[in-house]
């Protein structure tokens, strides 16, 4: 699905990632996590074709990221409020992307229903500029429109950050869903170990750009993550 091969990312004489190999393979829940500065955005931006390499290349499905765009109706992503459209209202915002990949207005009656408990009556229908919401309802916004045209790859930083535990247990609840059902793979960067490790098949860990662990046994994931953080 997505092979990473000698990735390298250089600010003059700063390397801030160094990835040798990663295969990530089509329905698998990857986490991928370390402390701030290990890369981990970096990684994500390389991915999705915002930032360029110094070395290496992406492929997504034996295609180029860097090289072609014939792989961005099969990627959705949120990494942060920039990539939103904050001056449009959260329902102006969903009808500009439907109309961009052009569904149906049950398809996107349909798409938002399965998020109705995540944005529990406070997104729709609120005529409230996406720049105006909270900081998790704006996430619940971004989160929503990644995953929005039936992407094969949902790519998300910090998806639990800002929300409250009651929607941190919603969003858990729609991801496992969307991989059960939908076989969506996921890419998931979190500071949340606990969640992390417990909706993910495997984690990455990075240090200083480097992966340091890879590790795909639940059994060892809690331990070897609550080992190397000293938590």
């Amino acid at each position: 699905m997505i092979l990473v091969q000698n990735l390298k990312k250089q600010y003059k004489d700063a390397v801030v990632l160094d990835v040798e190999e990663l295969f990530i393979p089509k329905g698998e829940c990857f986490g991928l996590v370390g402390n701030n500065g290990a890369g981990k955005t970096t990684l994500f931006r390389i991915m999705l074709d915002l930032v360029r390499a110094t070395e290496g290349h992406v492929m997504l499905e034996e295609v180029d990221v860097a090289k072609s765009e014939d792989w961005k109706s099969k990627m959705g992503a949120f990494l942060d409020e920039h990539m939103l459209l904050s001056y449009l209202t959260p329902d102006e915002y969903f009808e500009t992307l439907r109309k961009i990949y052009q569904l149906s207005e049950e398809d996107l009656r349909l798409h938002l229903e399965k998020f109705d408990e995540l944005f529990n009556g406070e997104i729709i229908g609120k005529k409230k500029y996406i720049r105006d919401l909270s900081k998790g309802n704006i996430k619940k916004v971004g989160i929503a429109a990644a995953m929005l045209g039936n992407p094969e790859v949902v790519m998300l930083d910090e998806p639990f950050e800002n929300l409250d535990p009651s929607s941190q247990v919603r969003l858990k609840k729609l991801v496992i869903q969307e991989k059960e059902l939908s076989k969506v793979t996921f890419l998931i960067s979190s500071h949340d170990l606990n969640h992390v490790t417990e909706i993910c098949d495997r984690i990455v860990l990075l240090e200083k750009g480097k992966i340091i662990k890879d590790l795909k046994e639940k059994s060892e994931m809690v331990e070897e993550l609550n080992t190397y953080f000293g938590t």
